[in-house]
């Protein structure tokens, strides 16, 4: 007999949750899955490639075809609040910090910002605000009323912006006018991904209580910009799914349930967006987050490295799809065979043993090592941030592959594990192209290429009660662990971040 009560198997088919995934996470929690085990970092030479003049060029014509034909998508995960962004000047408003103190650490960021904001794309809007109390922002702002300014700013009965979508918050002043990250990302969008027809298809993850507001601003810059940048833009939207949450645990790893008993379902992080990309029915993804924009004076130092990655995408799955086309014929010669072999192993960096190659179903092998969804990734030089890298990942028989790892996959109890994680050279910045049809033209099922043991845990609280947590595999980490995978070096001013609100006042935000 099943252990989930009536209730229970309402709650979830709610959800539209089978209850033996259901199962099949409470087993995880009892029985943790191992620790990835890293082989190395990947580096220059190792696993990442630093494209010379030549190569990028040929990349850049494949992107043009790719282009001309229509066959590109913007890819954005937009569900995030702004409340981590805010996080400081949240604790500042609340009397946490101050700025009677000798200015340092906390409070000499704070007391910047604060000199800073009327260059920032929030201003326009909360001297609005002020002038319809009768008030003036340039006045308080000289009196040092910052915690006033900030209470408005963030609070719920303000302008809320931190709990708003971070894609919704202005993040840009120009001359006349604020741009927030949608807005940034369809006119950058004008810049590689427009089709001979003028369209830029793109497609933002929502919150669904924001979906009228990110249509709002989106129609809104359609009007505004539409004719100036010779566009059309195709949006689409979709929010992550309720089969996706993912089951709460005490720590008896017992389902965690409410005051009224239910069973606690959570968000099952960025990598339950995997439904959203597999539905989409795209050709090139190109998949980047909401907060990594630029003002436009800067795209220019952005746009040819993504059209770079997007055109060496192209020109490997040219090849990929010239050799499936090869085995799936009537009769693969030996001369065919040796060349497919070396493409794998040296160019896709593919597991791939010499005794395989010599087994009656090498032909088959090849194969089912190729016709698998392709992924592109630009990796940035290692500054010391949080986050994911580029590795070396020992699987199943002894075979590497090239993974994106972040810390929280590796043994946080192996000093050699710790070690490696250590020397990553490179970091993910989250700008990567994704190939997602298979040779004839079809979509792959992403799902066919999940690692399902890659989960993350971590521990929350629900009103003072401690329960344990479970996230799906990571997008770019687990989610797509059986992609082929090639890493390629961009430039660190490519990524640009607004992870706080401070990033605002970089010069990649700046006019």
């Amino acid at each position: 007999m099943s252990h989930w009560s009536d209730e229970d198997l309402r709650q979830m088919r709610s959800r539209s949750i089978d209850p033996s995934e259901a199962d099949r996470q409470l087993s995880l929690f009892k029985d943790p899955p191992p620790f990835i085990h890293l082989e190395r970092p990947a580096v220059i030479g190792d696993g990442i490639l630093s494209l010379d003049q030549t190569q990028r060029q040929t990349a850049l014509e494949h992107f043009e075809r790719s282009r001309a034909h229509g066959r590109l998508m913007k890819f954005v995960p937009a569900s995030g609040a702004a409340t981590r962004m805010f996080q400081l000047l949240i604790k500042y408003s609340q009397g946490a910090v101050s700025l009677d103190r000798k200015a340092d650490g906390e409070e000499d960021r704070v007391r910047d910002f604060m000199d800073d904001l009327p260059h920032r794309g929030f201003f326009p809007e909360l001297q609005d605000h002020f002038q319809q109390k009768g008030m003036e922002v340039r006045s308080l702002l000289g009196d040092r009323r910052y915690q006033e300014i900030l209470k408005v700013m963030l609070n719920p009965d303000g302008m809320n912006y931190a709990q708003r979508p971070k894609g919704l918050i202005p993040f840009h002043l120009y001359p006349g006018e604020t741009r927030s990250p949608v807005t940034e990302h369809l006119i950058d969008s004008t810049y590689f991904l427009k089709d001979d027809q003028g369209c830029c298809r793109i497609h933002f993850t929502v919150p669904e209580e924001f979906r009228d507001e990110f249509r709002l601003q989106v129609d809104r810059s359609r009007a505004r910009y539409g004719e100036k940048y010779y566009a059309q833009w195709r949006v689409d939207y979709s929010v992550q799914k309720p089969s996706t949450d993912t089951l709460a645990v005490d720590f008896q790893n017992k389902p965690f349930r409410d005051t009224n008993g239910q069973l606690v379902f959570r968000p099952g992080g960025h990598g339950a967006l995997l439904e959203n990309l597999n539905e989409l029915g795209g050709d090139l993804v190109y998949i980047t987050n909401i907060d990594n924009v630029a003002v436009e004076s800067w795209l220019e130092r952005i746009v040819p490295w993504r059209k770079i990655l997007i055109g060496h995408l192209a020109k490997v799955q040219e090849r990929v799809f010239h050799f499936l086309r090869v085995l799936n014929g009537e009769k693969a010669t030996s001369a065919d065979l040796a060349d497919i072999n070396n493409f794998i192993i040296q160019e896709l960096k593919l597991p791939l043993g010499s005794n395989e190659l010599k087994s009656p179903t090498a032909q088959r092998l090849l194969i089912d090592l190729l016709n698998r969804p392709i992924r592109v990734c630009g990796m940035v030089k290692n500054t010391g941030g949080p986050g994911g890298g580029p590795f070396w990942v020992k699987v199943p028989k002894g075979k590497l592959t090239l993974q994106i790892v972040e810390q929280s996959q590796v043994d946080p109890h192996s000093s050699e594990q710790l070690d490696i994680l250590r020397k990553a050279t490179h970091f993910n910045p989250v700008d990567l192209v994704c190939g997602v049809r298979d040779w004839k033209g079809n979509p792959f099922d992403l799902k066919d290429f999940v690692d399902g043991n890659a989960v993350f845990f971590s521990q929350k609280s629900i009103v003072g009660r401690d329960l344990k947590a479970i996230e799906l595999p990571g997008l770019w980490n687990g989610a797509m662990a059986d992609w082929i995978t090639l890493f390629v070096e961009v430039p660190l001013e490519t990524f640009n971040p607004v992870k706080t609100v401070f990033d605002l006042m970089k010069p990649a935000h700046c006019l």
